[in-house]
């Protein structure tokens, strides 16, 4: 089946290089054709060119875009899609002067949501996150990763995955799961967190491997939850499973875990609002030390955690819906691309921290509250999420042969438009493997 689309005013992030991501100044490298038309084969990119030097003669279906701009589709690289009830309530009580972590501290925040979900169906599950990706790919949205954490039993979180895992099966774009069985100590292992962390790895994720439910694995690391000593346990357990690591990192505090991310091979680290190095000394929170050591030890000063992402194939994945609704600052976007870092933007999409998956509001929130430029957005939402989840071979990018999974705007005067005027819906259609999504 062939598909041609023609009267595009602008093909956005042509590439012809192959390249897996976009590191630091690179994400402002941002291919445009002018004038074009675009032809799908297959479900596929096939070719395209601009429409002065002519169109294919061929009798196929055509889609005109009327003037209208066409760029690869948004990849959501992390969501907490699959979820029971809502958390408004928690929301109320932060507009009457409660913090996150004092909601957290009453039974609400991610317990609140362990609590709805073990009590919630397979079948209700699924409904539900059903009816919220039908409407995220509405919005643009052509990949996604889906996590588990709000189970923190075997049964629960295997449900959550197999709940993500049915949506692989009945939907027409990619999607990964993630296990994060470390997302928060339940109630019974308040005090005993050793307890629970042996069994994520004994009993969950020998589970979890055997049905072959996750793609990847992740720990909330952050004070009150998983310290750098037990995510590390958990990801190296993680690794003899073939799960690589997607870690939630330095939301609140900066713990010294981005070192050990990062000497681990951690696909993504997620968050990243904080990403200063703490004022003590490395040995006091790295113990025993990394071998080999990243730094030198016998210097005391502090280390640029931003450097240190720069210098490695890990993506840095920014989610500002969630500095958005938490009123907590946004990720140093700016720094981390100066440091030659691996930029990728997300929704974060959960009941409590980040309740909207619309990746065009987080564009848009890139470039007003992180100060990325529309281009760096765009690619951060495109190709490098695509990274983050290694669908970057087939998505994220105008590609000869990748998924034609793509977006065709209505008529605008630049890229800029879309992060500029916020809040409203800019797309006249959007296209999945090659065919308009109904």
């Amino acid at each position: 089946m062939k598909l041609l689309i023609i009267n595009i005013s602008k093909l956005l992030h042509v590439e012809d290089q192959r390249r897996e991501y976009k590191r630091g100044q690179e994400l402002g490298d941002f291919p445009i054709t002018e004038n074009a038309w675009l032809m799908i084969e297959n479900g596929r990119i096939h070719s395209w060119g601009n429409m002065e030097f002519g169109v294919p003669a061929l009798k196929i279906k055509t889609i005109d875009a009327e003037g209208g701009m066409v760029l690869p589709t948004w990849v959501d690289s992390h969501t907490h899609l699959v979820y029971a009830g809502t958390r408004e309530d928690e929301f109320s009580k932060r507009l009457h002067g409660k913090s996150y972590e004092e909601i957290a501290n009453e039974g609400g925040g991610i317990l609140n949501s362990a609590k709805k979900l073990n009590a919630a169906s397979e079948e209700e599950l699924y409904e539900a996150a059903a009816n919220r990706l039908d409407e995220l790919i509405r919005m643009g949205t052509g990949a996604i990763e889906i996590k588990s954490g709000y189970g923190l039993t075997t049964e629960g979180e295997m449900k959550m995955l197999r709940v993500a895992r049915k949506l692989a099966d009945n939907f027409p774009i990619p999607i990964k799961t993630t296990f994060l069985g470390a997302h928060a100590f339940p109630a019974e292992y308040k005090d005993n967190h050793e307890g629970y962390v042996k069994k994520i790895i004994n009993e969950m994720l020998p589970a979890v491997a055997k049905e072959g439910l996750a793609d990847y694995v992740d720990v909330f690391c952050e004070k009150g939850y998983f310290s750098v000593g037990e995510m590390e346990e958990i990801i190296v357990a993680a690794k003899e499973y073939g799960l690589k690591s997607k870690l939630h990192l330095n939301q609140f505090n900066a713990l010294g875990a981005i070192e050990r991310a990062v000497a681990l091979e951690a696909l993504s680290v997620d968050h990243l609002e904080i990403i200063e190095a703490p004022q003590m000394e490395r040995e006091a929170y790295l113990s025993p030390p990394l071998e080999p050591p990243l730094w030198d030890v016998n210097r005391n000063e502090r280390y640029d955690e931003a450097e240190m992402l720069g210098n490695s194939n890990t993506v840095c994945t920014l989610l500002p819906g969630c500095s958005l609704f938490l009123e907590i600052p946004y990720a140093p976007a700016r720094r981390l691309i100066e440091n030659n870092a691996i930029v990728a933007l997300a929704t974060d999409y959960n009941p409590g921290s980040s309740p909207s998956g619309n990746m065009n509001l987080v564009v848009s929130l890139a470039s007003i509250k992180m100060k990325m430029t529309t281009e760096e957005g765009i690619s951060a939402a495109t190709l490098n999420g695509a990274a983050a989840i290694e669908l970057s071979h087939e998505l994220g990018s105008i590609e000869k042969g990748k998924l034609a999974n793509l977006i065709i705007t209505k008529p605008l005067n630049s890229p800029s438009f879309l992060a500029y005027n916020f809040g409203h819906n800019h797309f006249k259609h959007v296209l999945i493997n090659g065919e308009v999504y109904e």
